[in-house]
């Protein structure tokens, strides 16, 4: 055969290589859909095995886990029963494939994401073995080949070394103690590992490995089970990520074993976001839950509570709970447990809240029960209930009301209110209420403003930045300045704030200006009445306003 030209190859490839297609299968009948695919698979395994030199085992593997590149390899051979291995032998004797498409397939990395990852002008082995000499090596070990993809999505720098490197590694990490599933569990959860940098933070690692799992003997928990020992370090990394330091917690995580051993994954994940929503360090949450442990098994979602019942039910005061029943009245009412740690954002009772949690009175939230039916059951929330759901758009409507309970407004007639003028999905509402807050508006004093002034709501992130950013850095303000005008964030930025802020600022530059208004005053006052004040301060004054209402325009005058 007459060898084929490397540029000829690449254009062969880029028009053969697995493209995706619309039901690439839709050819091949039903019936007989799983056996040609069984078909493709032992031929792509012969091809990489007898022409491509590669193991029969790993040629396997990549035949066996390519499934969408392997559809769109036999959709550009047509379909007969009799000799459909013949015709896709034949098809791949002629025209090249993207070897590399399939092996990073096979890994386990999903096929949209897969062109992420192939090399630029590369398409064989022979041109870019390092990754798929990694993978034989891990594979050799242990590892799951469909199951490497986390690791090179995680670490591809691994999969640049040499296999004899990770091998040695691997091998190391037994001198800890461990058997191979644990090694391979320990790798899957931190892939930095086989990286083998830092080393310290390596051995950190590894000392409260052998802490929890032999001195404390979790292991004979997992014993030969690489999912449950995945899992369990998987668990082991939400500590780690929350900022536990890497060989100190070994023996607190140790006597809180049970946790690790009787408590699902999800559902410690779920309970992670949980505390951390009350605001509070992400180190302070990971402490409460490994000391406190019974948290974890308390139901903390679609049951009802009274804001009020609770703060008694923790010990406020007949005092503070007035103070909070006349400063916080938008978070009064009812709300869900699963909306809670909001709730006390809302009022400014976060910190309080989770310090009773840590200081060990966390036993008060699983005892808390709302007995009286009729407890802080406000009659103008109910009725607002049932105009909603016989509203036009009443999945839309409860959807924004979600909102408003998501983020600590109770129910109450003010809540009622507030929806009434807020617009949009619950997503788009989240996201303008998160750029508020990600701006450095304190929670409790955005659910203030929100409840004075719920229209600023209305209006994307983007304009809100611009309105924060001009607020601050051209106006000279603070985000402080919001608490006595809200009203601020509702006026048109182009149109309203920048032209009389402007003008205000010129006349101030010619003299002519001997008030230094608020910021309030300048934008809030109406047209009639501000050109009544420009009028005062010169009778020419309005004049130069309505012709000069640009910045550019203003430093031509």
């Amino acid at each position: 055969m007459t060898p084929i030209s490397k540029s000829l190859c690449t254009i062969l490839c880029r028009r053969f290589s697995s493209l995706p297609k619309t039901k690439p299968l839709s050819k091949i009948p039903q019936k007989r859909r799983r056996r040609a695919v069984k078909e493709a698979q032992q031929v792509l395994t012969e091809y990489l095995h007898a022409t491509k030199s590669l193991p029969f085992t790993y040629a396997e593997h990549i035949s066996k886990n390519s499934t969408v590149s392997l559809s769109n390899l036999m959709a550009n051979v047509e379909y007969t029963a009799s000799d459909f291995s013949k015709s896709l032998r034949k098809f791949l004797r002629y025209h090249p494939i993207n070897e590399l498409e399939f092996f990073y397939e096979s890994l386990g990395i999903g096929y949209d994401e897969v062109r992420g990852f192939l090399p630029a002008d590369k398409f064989f082995f022979s041109e870019d073995g390092s990754a798929l000499a990694v993978a034989c090596g891990l594979s050799g070990f242990g590892f799951p080949w469909n199951e490497l993809g986390k690791l090179y999505k995680e670490e591809g720098a691994i999969f640049t070394k040499s296999p004899e490197e990770i091998t040695s590694r691997l091998h190391g990490f037994k001198d800890y103690g461990f058997g191979n599933t644990s090694v391979i569990g320990i790798c899957m959860a931190f892939p930095f590992v086989l990286n083998g940098q830092p080393v310290e933070e390596i051995d950190a690692l590894f000392k409260d490995l052998k802490m929890l799992f032999m001195d404390f003997d979790l292991a004979s928990h997992v014993e030969g089970n690489l999912d449950a020992w995945y899992e369990m370090c998987r668990k082991l990394k939400m500590f780690y990520d929350l900022g536990c330091e890497k060989g100190r917690v070994g023996d607190l995580m140790g006597r809180s074993k049970k946790m690790f051993i009787d408590v699902q994954e999800q559902v410690l994940a779920d309970k992670i976001r949980y505390f951390t929503r009350l605001g509070v360090g992400k180190m302070d949450v990971a402490l409460l839950l490994l000391e406190k442990p019974e948290l974890l098994v308390l139901d903390l979602g679609a049951q009802m509570f009274s804001i009020m019942g609770l703060l008694r039910h923790f010990g406020l005061s007949t005092l503070q709970l007035a103070f909070v029943s006349e400063q916080y009245p938008h978070a009064l009412g009812r709300n869900k447990m699963a909306n809670l740690p909001h709730v006390m954002r809302a009022m400014d009772l976060h910190t309080w809240f989770f310090d009773r949690l840590k200081n060990g009175d966390h036993h008060l939230l699983g005892s808390y029960a709302m007995t009286d039916p009729a407890e802080d059951f406000d009659k103008e929330f109910a009725d607002g209930l049932e105009r909603i759901k016989v509203s036009r758009t009443p999945v839309h409507n409860m959807s924004k009301l979600d909102f408003l309970h998501g983020i600590g407004f109770g129910e109450n007639a003010l809540t009622m209110k507030v929806i009434t003028f807020v617009h949009g999905t619950k997503i788009e509402l989240q996201e303008r209420f998160d750029c508020l807050l990600n701006a450095g508006i304190e929670f409790p004093k955005l659910c203030q403003i929100i409840r004075i002034m719920p229209k600023i709501l209305n209006q994307n992130p983007e304009i809100i930045e611009k309105k924060l950013n001009y607020l601050c850095n051209e106006m000279g303000s603070s985000l402080q300045y919001l608490d006595v005008f809200p009203a601020f964030l509702n006026f048109n930025l182009e149109k309203r704030i920048k032209p009389r802020f402007r003008f205000h600022m010129w006349l101030m530059e010619k003299g002519l200006g001997s008030n230094n208004y608020s910021i309030a005053s300048m934008v809030a006052t109406s047209e009639k009445n501000f050109i009544h004040r420009l009028h005062g301060i010169h009778p020419a004054v309005p004049k130069y306003w309505f012709e000069h209402s640009t910045a550019n325009e203003l430093a031509n005058v």
